[in-house]
């Protein structure tokens, strides 16, 4: 047995998960593709595990998530993209043009990164916030793409906060 083989195994019964073919065949396809939307990951899981059906991979995707081994995030416009970067209250950018999503460090250092103005009463454990922007390829492949974003006022990278108490 590898060790990546090894500890994917420990991290998957120390979340309370079997250790399953589809499970593991998720977990691996998600290593090299970060912010993977499902029906991506099921591509890549039939190539291993033909006989898996997208729905096993949609299940497989929200036990993983429930038991905070992999987070969801959902960009608006977009669907579901899951990833294994977990439990650091780190951030996302996306691109207007393309769609390409890229991790941003946690804006101050801390759990949340922000102090909401009015909390309703809630303990606020995490906070999501997702900028939007141009990426490189996209801004340099087109300078009208640019002009264009920027005249509808989502050219700048904008702070959408979302507080939420799910990561």
């Amino acid at each position: 047995m590898h060790p990546e083989t090894s500890a994917t195994h420990d991290r998957l019964r120390g979340a309370g998960l079997r250790v399953t073919a589809p499970r593991l065949a998720v977990l691996e396809a998600l290593e090299g593709m970060p912010h993977a939307a499902a029906d991506v990951v099921f591509a890549k899981v039939a190539l291993a595990l033909p006989g898996t059906s997208l729905q096993a991979v949609y299940g497989v995707l929200a036990a993983l998530a429930g038991a905070g081994l992999v987070r969801r995030i959902e960009p608006a416009g977009s669907p579901a993209l899951y990833e294994l970067r977990t439990g650091d209250n780190h951030h996302h950018v996306v691109c207007t043009v393309c769609g390409d999503v890229a991790d941003v460090d946690c804006v101050v250092g801390h759990a949340p990164c922000l102090t909401p103005s009015n909390d309703a009463g809630f303990t606020v454990q995490t906070a999501e916030v997702t900028f939007w922007g141009l990426c490189a390829a996209c801004r340099d492949s087109d300078d009208d793409v640019e002009l264009d974003a920027e005249a509808g006022g989502t050219g700048d990278a904008t702070a959408v906060g979302d507080l939420t108490r799910a990561s």
